[in-house]
């Protein structure tokens, strides 16, 4: 396939497939499925939800192009132990979040609240990984700290990220700025991104990472873009 040539701001991005990657970053069931952490919390999860068809059709036209598909899942072992000193912002902002509550899934499995290897940290059921797929753990906002994602681009060839996912102003600004810093281009599609804290913070977010930290563009621009490298 030759290069993907995106309609994106502030400028039009060229992408190689064969040093491209979508990173998919915690789609998951506690943040994005009815019944989970973020939901039970009283989180506004429409926003998160309306970003899972956008990002299906990137995923899927992504795995057809030849780009490599990542996926990050936010979760913490059961002891909590990963989530740092108790004094630490970390600690107390995911401790105010309840991580570590016992929660019953919708299926009636018991559950904790962010724990690795339970029904809230699994990807949502439609985003399933692939075989091929990549899944990354993290235990904080961002996939680069403490994680292999770094030596695993960089193993791959990758210099490009497509990225997608929750949310917006946290999770996702905060590894784009990683990724900025260590030389790689994002490209976040808006439509396959949401922020529960509201529309203004998703809008500082885009404005931000256009600015200063990489691109942005959307699904259909991305499909486009595809379809006539094709």
């Amino acid at each position: 396939m030759d290069v993907i040539i995106i309609d994106a701001r502030p400028e039009p991005l060229t992408i190689d497939p064969a040093t491209g990657a979508v990173v998919v970053i915690d789609m998951q069931n506690g943040f994005g499925a009815p019944g989970g952490g973020l939901d039970h919390g009283g989180g506004d999860i429409s926003v998160i939800r309306a970003a899972i068809e956008p990002t299906a059709r990137v995923l899927a036209a992504a795995r057809s192009a030849g780009l490599r598909v990542i996926y990050l899942r936010h979760g913490y072992a059961p002891d909590l132990s990963d989530m740092g000193e108790h004094d630490a912002k970390n600690w107390l902002v995911h401790a105010a979040a309840g991580v570590g509550t016992p929660l019953t899934a919708p299926d009636g499995t018991p559950g904790r609240v962010l724990i690795r290897d339970t029904w809230n940290t699994r990807v949502l059921d439609e985003l399933t990984p692939e075989p091929g797929d990549i899944e990354i753990g993290k235990t904080r906002f961002s996939g680069f700290p403490g994680t292999d994602l770094d030596a695993t681009l960089r193993r791959l060839g990758i210099r490009t990220l497509v990225v997608t996912g929750c949310t917006t102003s946290i999770c996702v600004e905060s590894t784009i700025r990683d990724a900025m810093f260590r030389d790689y281009r994002a490209l976040l599609l808006e439509d396959c991104t949401g922020e529960p804290q509201g529309a203004e913070y998703h809008a500082s977010s885009l404005a931000l990472i256009e600015r200063n930290f990489g691109w942005v563009g959307d699904s259909a621009g991305f499909l486009r873009a595809v379809a006539a490298a094709g």
